[in-house]
């Protein structure tokens, strides 16, 4: 697990500057602290900060093939690459170290491009083939690993993080002012734009190939597999297969393995079924809040380690804790996502960091199995619209009225939805009639400011997927939405961010390609059924979990920055919100942002809303005002340890 970066100027007269690299390669030294290496020749820059997890002593990169001709600079692990060594010595190749690196190197020599699809793990990558005069970068089919670039058309930059990019000083910080409101439409931005106008991600599942000044994107997988007629018993006895296999693959390194218990379902899953296979003890560790009246999931990552012996670390996270962290927070992110559990993750792995260096984690078991209430939820609302047919319509306006008199929660959310297209409440991120920035734009934005907001463009990008996902159940087109956006561009971001942060790898045994080729090729029936969501899942790893937490809500990390934001932070969130320099940025109008404070400061209900907006201003400041427009390396480091 590492931190790449690198430059490549179309001119092939041209000298990439040593400096510029190393300055790159500096800014993310928290995704490496182990080792750094550079190559550098004429027109290309690679740089490299490598944490050591497999063959810690021939795993230096840049690495080249036996004549030099390919370099490769790589971050993430590959699974099967023991067997695809086999293969590839077989074939005349010659190995210099035990790494995963240089299999790549081999296989691209003997695959090309193609390469990718033989690989099975989590990556990102870049390539110079010298004899082609050309960069390979590409990224793994789900989007564990990020790889960010900037094009223009004199060069091409690209690195793990956006501060690695920012490092040159010809990268011009400019917002898109579009994706601002795409950001406040999904609390997060799928797709390939960042709020920076000149700075993008590659797609997951995709490659990119740039020779002379022409550059190419091609997907080489997408999560659209043939349905599977197996029985449900079938599926049970091959689901404990499969993910017996993924475990054992991700369990390989040559560090010691922790495991990140959240209390629920399926980070215990992980934890009994990698118990199952050794007799090794494994330390585990799980974070709390100091507020009362919070779920703790504490008490229940405590009986999962009591029942499989884990040596257990736990901590406390307090009000303070979390505000002191949040500037950090968008700086490590980059993204100013709305993902208060970042938080917790961070502190977590810092936790971990003591102990281990890598960490498993439950993530992507829900996206997989169809584990979030709102799967259930909507299958159940789109059987009602069938059976009342034209009645729909009318329904949905009685009952809001009737809300009006008696303001339920429960009719509040569902019954507007009821008179509503499946597209335009779920894929669009309106599925929450309540969410203040899509109901209220009008409000919100200034005059001058809403010239620039298209609502159609913003949602337009999930009701692509919805169009060019399965369309054999609603439980399988909303898992194919969410694993395309909020998995890959929110909750592996939040994952891969907070962890390198403290130099921890997370592997997500989950999110194996085979595991979820394999979910997604099931009938919706078998993930959720009734009121049971998961169901499939439940009922193949039950013998793995305690039945406390089987039977238990869903919870994840609860953090209670709700409450936070209403007492202990209220007046940090007014000092930030309506702060001369934020009124004057001009997005929003003042009074608006008032009133949020103001019925949140009643009801705690915009907490997610003001949330968003702090980090939104935080993350202006961080990267876009002269204090933090240009990340030296020096603070980039005193970042990272501090």
């Amino acid at each position: 697990m590492c931190g790449i970066c690198g430059k490549f100027v179309f001119d092939r007269d041209a000298e990439v500057s040593a400096d510029l690299i190393k300055d790159m390669a500096d800014t993310i030294q928290h995704r490496g602290p182990d080792d750094e290496g550079f190559y550098l020749s004429g027109q290309i820059g690679l740089g490299f900060r490598r944490l050591s997890i497999i063959d810690l002593a021939g795993g230096h990169q840049p690495l080249s093939n036996e004549d030099g001709s390919v370099w490769i600079v790589f971050n993430g692990e590959i699974y099967n690459y023991q067997a695809l060594r086999e293969f590839l010595r077989a074939k005349g190749h010659i190995f210099r170290t035990h790494s995963d690196t240089e299999v790549i190197v081999h296989l691209y020599e003997e695959l090309g491009e193609a390469c990718v699809e033989h690989l099975r793990g989590m990556f990102a990558f870049a390539i110079w083939d010298s004899r082609r005069r050309s960069l390979f970068l590409a990224r793994d089919r789900v989007g564990i690993k990020p790889l960010y670039y900037c094009l223009s058309q004199k060069t091409l930059l690209f690195a793990s993080e956006i501060k690695a990019i920012l490092a040159d000083p010809d990268v011009k910080r400019e917002v898109e002012p579009e994706m601002i409101d795409r950001l406040l439409t999904f609390n997060f931005l799928p797709g390939e734009n960042t709020l920076l106008r000149n700075i993008h991600k590659l797609p997951p599942g995709s490659y990119m190939v740039a020779r002379d000044e022409k550059t190419e994107i091609h997907q080489y997988w997408d999560l659209r597999v043939p349905a599977s007629a197996i029985t449900l018993k079938q599926a049970e006895v091959q689901l404990q297969d499969l993910l017996h296999e993924c475990v054992d693959l991700h369990m390989i390194s040559d560090v010691p393995v922790g495991f990140l218990l959240s209390g629920g379902f399926d980070s215990t899953a992980l934890l009994g079924i990698a118990s199952s296979t050794t007799d090794k003890s494994f330390a585990s560790f799980t974070v709390g809040f100091s507020q009362a009246g919070v779920e703790d999931e504490r008490p229940y990552a405590s009986l999962a380690a009591h029942r499989f012996k884990t040596e257990h670390h736990e901590m406390t996270i307090s009000s303070q804790d979390f505000a002191n962290f949040l500037p950090k927070y968008v700086w490590f992110m980059e993204e100013p996502i709305c993902e208060p559990p970042a938080v917790a993750m961070y502190f977590i792995s810092k936790l971990a960091r003591a102990s281990v260096k890598v960490l498993i984690s439950g993530e992507g078991g829900d996206e997989a199995f169809g584990g979030y209430p709102i799967y259930r939820n909507i299958s159940l609302l789109e059987r009602t619209k069938t059976l009342l047919g034209p009645l729909q319509k009318p329904l949905s306006n009685g009952l809001v009225s009737l809300n009006g008199l008696i303001r339920s929660g429960a009719i509040g959310k569902y019954a507007p939805l009821l008179g509503m297209p499946f597209e335009n409440y779920y894929l669009s991120g309106l599925s929450n009639p309540f969410r203040f920035f899509n109901r209220n734009a009008d409000e919100l934005y200034s005059a001058e400011f809403a010239k620039y907001v298209d609502k159609p463009r913003s949602v337009n990008i999930t009701k692509e997927l919805f169009k060019k996902g399965p369309m054999s159940d609603w439980v399988n087109k909303m898992l194919y939405v969410d694993i395309k956006t909020w998995l890959a561009h929110d909750l592996l971001l939040k994952a891969d961010k907070m962890t390198m942060a403290n130099s921890i790898e997370l592997r997500v045994p989950f999110l194996d390609h085979k595991l979820l080729e394999f979910a997604a090729s099931l009938p919706g029936t078998y993930k959720v059924r009734g009121f049971t969501t998961k169901y499939l899942a439940k009922k193949a790893l039950a013998s793995q979990v305690p039945r406390e937490i089987v039977k238990r809500k869903k919870a994840g990390f609860p953090v209670p920055y709700e409450y936070w934001l209403r007492n202990d932070l209220k007046e940090w969130l007014r000092d930030i919100l309506l702060d001369t320099r934020t009124v004057q940025r001009g997005y929003f109008q003042k009074k608006c942002v008032e009133k949020l404070i103001s019925t949140n400061g009643e009801s705690g209900f915009y907490s997610k809303e003001l949330f968003l907006l702090a980090v939104l201003e935080l993350w202006h400041r961080q990267f876009l005002e002269k204090k933090g427009a240009s990340i030296a390396p020096q603070e980039a480091v005193r970042m990272a340890q501090n």
